[in-house]
C-alpha cells in the first residue's frame, strides 16, 4: 500500500492517503528504535531488578538497573551484580571494598573499615560497619581472583563479612551497575522514573581518611 501511495502525485493525495503515509513512517521509526534498543541492551547492557534494602541509600528495593560486563578488571567502589552460589541461593548486588591481595580490617566498635592499613572515607554508606558475623575473622587478605564486597546499608547487609557470602570469585561478577532509570514498587506495582540526574551509579573513589 505504501508503494501505491508513493506513485501518486502529491497534489492527488487525499487526507486519508497522507494519514496512512504518516502512520507508516511513524511505525517504521518505532520499529527501528525498538530494534536499536534491543541490540544495545543485548550486546552492551543487561537489565536486572533489586530485591531488598542492603544497598540503601544507593539503591532501593524495586529498582531496575542497567549493568555492563565491559569493565574488565574489578576495582574499588564498583557496584556489581554477583551470581556466585551463596546461602540465599540468589544473585546479590554489593559494592567492591577490596580486590585481590589487599588486606581488609574492620574496627567493629567504631564502625571503621581499613584497606591495606588505610581508613576508608565512605560517604556512600547508610550507617557504620558495626555488625560482625560468625565464621569470618579480621584482618584478612583477599585471595587472588577474588574481591571483598559489602552493602552500603552496613547494618542491613549480609556480605563478605559473613561466611554465608564470603569472598567473591571474579568469574561470578555478572556486571557493573551503570544506570538506575526506574523503580517498580513491590507493594502496589507503581512504576516511577528517577530524575535523569539520578540515573548514573558512579563508582566510588578511593579516598583514604587516615592511616592506621
Amino acid at each position: 500500500m505504501r508503494e501505491d501511495l508513493a506513485k501518486k502525485e502529491k497534489k492527488d493525495l487525499t487526507f486519508s492517503d497522507k494519514l496512512a503515509i504518516n502512520c507508516y513512517d511513524l511505525a517504521s521509526v518505532l520499529v527501528s528504535a525498538i530494534v536499536t534498543i534491543m541490540l544495545l541492551f543485548t550486546f552492551l547492557f543487561r537489565i536486572v531488578g533489586v530485591v531488598g534494602t542492603s544497598m540503601v541509600p544507593t539503591l532501593n528495593d524495586g529498582d531496575w538497573l542497567a549493568i555492563t560486563a565491559w569493565d574488565k578488571k574489578p576495582s574499588y567502589g564498583q557496584v556489581i551484580i554477583i551470581t556466585q552460589p551463596n546461602w540465599f541461593d540468589e544473585p546479590i548486588v554489593k559494592r567492591i571494598i577490596a580486590t585481590e591481595n589487599q588486606t581488609v580490617d574492620i574496627n567493629f566498635n567504631k564502625g571503621e573499615v581499613y584497606v591495606d592499613g588505610v581508613l576508608l572515607d565512605e560517604p556512600y554508606i547508610n550507617n557504620l560497619t558495626l555488625n560482625q558475623e560468625d565464621g569470618v575473622t579480621f584482618p584478612l587478605t583477599v585471595p587472588e581472583g577474588h574481591v571483598f564486597v559489602m552493602g552500603d546499608n552496613r547494618q542491613g547487609s549480609t556480605d563478605s563479612r559473613s561466611e554465608k557470602i564470603g569472598f567473591i570469585n571474579e568469574n561470578y561478577i555478572l556486571g557493573v551497575v551503570k544506570l538506575r532509570p526506574f523503580n517498580v514498587s513491590r507493594d502496589n506495582g507503581r512504576f516511577s522514573f528517577y530524575a535523569p540526574s539520578q540515573w548514573k551509579i558512579a563508582q566510588a573513589k578511593l579516598t583514604p581518611a587516615q592511616t592506621m
